[in-house]
């Protein structure tokens, strides 16, 4: 039973991870109607710059808060710049540019910062006040964290006006235009809020896998199954979508014998690939009925 509370634990701490990327990916996803292969790279490059900053002498919160503002405009200089001037040429076109982005920020993150690993700190104590022995503080963090992320993102969608034209604007663009919504600038701002929430899964999980250019890779595939196992239609159930796996991950490499550590990241495509032939939609999300 202890074994099962580690395992589970720990599965919801790596699950927060992906829950952070899962977030990210739908938002893009609902803006676009595309899939960010490069979510994964932006976020590694994102936690480079905080740990520049904070070899710089910066607090590490101040270096989060920098970070996700610096992430943010990054995101929105992409859009702006390189994803703009494909817009309706093509799901192929827009796709090798996603590709192109993988390559640009992997290439210029190991010519910068080389491809040597780097640990990252992390900015939760060693000790708790309260000990627990089934989960460690930097694990409780992260979940905090990414709840933390989520609320945060509800009360900016739900309560906001920017937040409420992102909304309109992804639900209904013809319609948004027509009530004087600028669809293109919340576009970019999705993209950068995206890019922000990217930025923390990678400042989060630097400091269990370590910092080097290709550590987003297989978070990055993690993400897409947590969102697409909660419902790439619905933020709050991809996020949730993004814990299951973690825990679901953690079990099956525990007590499937010939799986274990090696073969744990096959439990991701293995979702990935059932989730889209029994429930397209999953678990959470709703199934979006288009007039042709």
């Amino acid at each position: 039973m202890d074994l099962f509370l580690q395992q589970t634990f720990a599965g919801l701490a790596f699950g927060g991870v992906y829950a952070c990327v899962a977030l990210a990916v739908v938002m893009i996803y609902q803006a676009t109607d595309h899939l960010n292969f490069a979510q994964g790279e932006m976020a590694m490059f994102s936690t480079y710059i905080a740990y520049t900053l904070l070899h710089h002498g910066v607090p590490y919160w101040w270096t989060f808060l920098l970070t996700m503002a610096i992430s943010f405009a990054g995101g929105v200089l992409v859009e702006r710049i390189i994803l703009r001037p494909v817009e309706g040429t093509g799901v192929l076109n827009e796709v090798i540019v996603f590709i192109g982005l993988i390559a640009i920020f992997n290439s210029t993150a190991g010519w910068i910062w080389e491809y040597t690993i780097k640990p990252f700190p992390s900015p939760f104590p060693k000790e708790t006040l309260i000990p627990f022995k089934f989960i460690g503080p930097h694990d409780l963090g992260v979940i905090g964290v990414t709840l933390l992320v989520l609320a945060a993102v509800f009360l900016f969608f739900r309560f906001t006006p920017v937040g409420l034209a992102m909304r309109a604007a992804a639900q209904n663009p013809d319609s948004a235009r027509l009530v004087g919504i600028r669809v293109g600038w919340m576009l970019a701002l999705g993209w950068g809020l995206a890019a922000a929430i990217g930025s923390v899964a990678g400042m989060m999980v630097a400091p269990i896998v370590f910092l080097e250019p290709n550590m987003m890779a297989g978070i990055l595939l993690y993400g897409f199954a947590g969102a697409l196992l909660g419902g790439i239609s619905n933020p709050v159930g991809a996020v949730a979508g993004g814990f299951m796996v973690g825990v679901l991950e953690n079990l099956v490499g525990t007590y499937v014998p010939f799986i274990g550590s090696q073969l744990k990241l096959s439990v991701a495509l293995v979702l990935i690939v059932a989730v889209l032939v029994f429930r397209p939609s999953g678990l959470f999300g709703y199934v979006v009925v288009k007039r042709v």
